[in-house]
C-alpha cells in the first residue's frame, strides 16, 4: 500500500500530512504507526518512520520532538538522537536537508512556512499547548531565523473535530474567563458538557497572530478509523495502546544558502 499524503495548497516547500495508509504495523497500531510511545515493535515504527519521510522529503534527516503538551518551540540546526529529543511542541529550521515531524492522534497538527525567507516550522496544537501559547512561540521562533509572519503561511492537519470532542464545563469555562470570545469554538452538548472545536481555536490564534494566509483541511481523525490514528477512539473503545501520524515539512536542499 502506498503511503498517502495530504498537502495544502498555500504551502511552496516539501511537506505532507500523513495518516495510516501505507506503513507495516499491525494489530491496534496497523498502518503507518511512528509513535515510539505505542505499545508496537520498534523495527516497524523505525520503517515507518523512513517510509514517511520518503513520502514527502526523499534524503532528508527526520528531526522531531519529545512532545508535553507545552508552549515551547526549538530551533533544530541539525539532527539530534531520538533519545535526546528535547522536550518541546514545535520545531523551527532554516535548514535545508531536516524534515521537521510532529506526531499527533487527535491533537492539531500545523505546517508554517515563509518561503521568502526559507524558514519553516511544525507545530503540536492540543488543546493545552494551543491555549497556553505554542503557535504564538512558534511564530517568534521563525521571525527569529529572519522569517516575517506577514509572509508565513500556515495549514492545519488531520485533527479531532467538534462534534467528536466532547468537553466538560470546567473545560469550557476556563477559555471563556480567558477571553469571552472563546465562546464561539463550544456548541452546546449533553447536560453540562460542551464540543469543542480546536481546529477552529487554533486557526483563529493563527489569525490574531498575523498569519492572514491559513487553511484547514477539515479532517476528523476521531470519526475516520479507516484513515487515522485517535488517542480519544482508543479510550472510548477500552484499547490499551494507540498509534500515531506525522506530519512532515522541510526546505529543498536548493534552497541552500552559500
Amino acid at each position: 500500500m502506498t503511503v498517502e499524503v495530504t498537502r495544502s495548497r498555500l504551502l511552496g516547500v516539501p511537506h505532507g500530512f500523513l495518516g495510516r495508509g501505507g506503513g507495516v504495523s499491525v494489530g491496534l497500531c496497523a498502518g503507518l504507526n511512528v509513535g515510539w510511545g505505542s505499545d508496537d515493535d520498534r523495527a516497524a515504527i523505525a520503517e515507518n518512520r523512513r517510509r514517511a519521510v520518503a513520502a514527502v522529503a526523499p534524503g532528508a534527516a527526520l528531526v522531531t520532538v519529545h512532545q508535553v503538551h507545552s508552549p515551547d518551540a526549538v530551533v533544530a540546526t541539525a539532527p539530534w538522537p531520538d533519545d535526546a529529543r528535547p522536550h518541546a511542541d514545535a520545531l523551527v529550521t532554516d535548514r535545508p536537508g531536516l524534515a521537521l515531524g510532529i506526531l499527533t492522534a487527535d491533537c492539531a497538527p500545523i505546517l508554517l512556512s515563509d518561503d521568502t525567507a526559507g524558514v519553516i516550522a511544525a507545530t503540536h496544537a492540543g488543546w493545552k499547548g494551543a491555549f497556553t501559547g505554542v503557535i504564538e512561540a512558534t511564530l517568534a521562533a521563525m521571525e527569529g531565523l529572519g522569517a516575517d509572519r506577514a509572509r508565513i503561511a500556515a495549514a492545519i492537519g488531520p485533527a479531532i473535530a467538534r462534534k467528536s470532542y466532547e468537553v466538560d464545563d470546567i473545560f469550557q469555562r476556563r477559555f471563556a474567563e480567558a477571553d469571552p470570545e472563546n465562546d464561539r469554538f463550544f456548541a452546546p452538548g449533553r447536560e453540562g458538557h460542551h464540543q469543542f472545536d480546536l481546529e477552529g481555536y487554533a486557526a483563529a490564534r493563527l489569525a490574531a497572530a498575523g498569519v492572514t494566509r491559513a487553511e484547514a483541511l477539515g479532517l476528523d481523525t476521531y470519526s475516520d478509523p479507516a484513515c487515522f490514528f485517535s488517542y480519544r477512539r482508543a479510550v472510548h473503545r477500552g484499547e490499551p495502546t494507540y498509534g500515531r501520524q506525522i506530519s512532515l515539512i522541510a526546505l529543498p536542499e536548493a534552497d541552500r544558502i552559500g
